[in-house]
């Protein structure tokens, strides 16, 4: 006779499942992440459109830590409005 026993999953069973996981993780906080990127609300944003627009217009299309770091740069040059949106979030 033989005995049927369930077996402990194997490592090749397994990874499968722990890469699908992890991956769906990575996503899940990037998307959220991206998301509080641009968390802003529209008075911070309008407050600081026109310094963006005129220090740092070329970096446009470079993301959001880019025209950060620029704004940062120009910082003596920014509208008091905006200065204080970076202030209030730490930069």
């Amino acid at each position: 006779m033989i005995e049927l026993t369930p077996s402990a999953p194997t490592v090749k069973d397994t990874m499968p499942k722990i890469i699908l996981a992890v991956s769906l993780l990575l996503v899940a906080i990037s998307s959220a992440n991206a998301q509080q990127q641009r968390s802003g609300t529209k008075q911070e944003q309008e407050a600081c459109s026109r310094d963006v627009s005129r220090f740092c217009r070329p970096l446009m299309d470079q993301g959001d830590f880019v025209i950060l770091a620029c704004l940062q740069q120009n910082r003596p040059k920014l509208t008091k409005a905006c200065n204080q949106v970076l202030v209030n979030h730490g930069q």
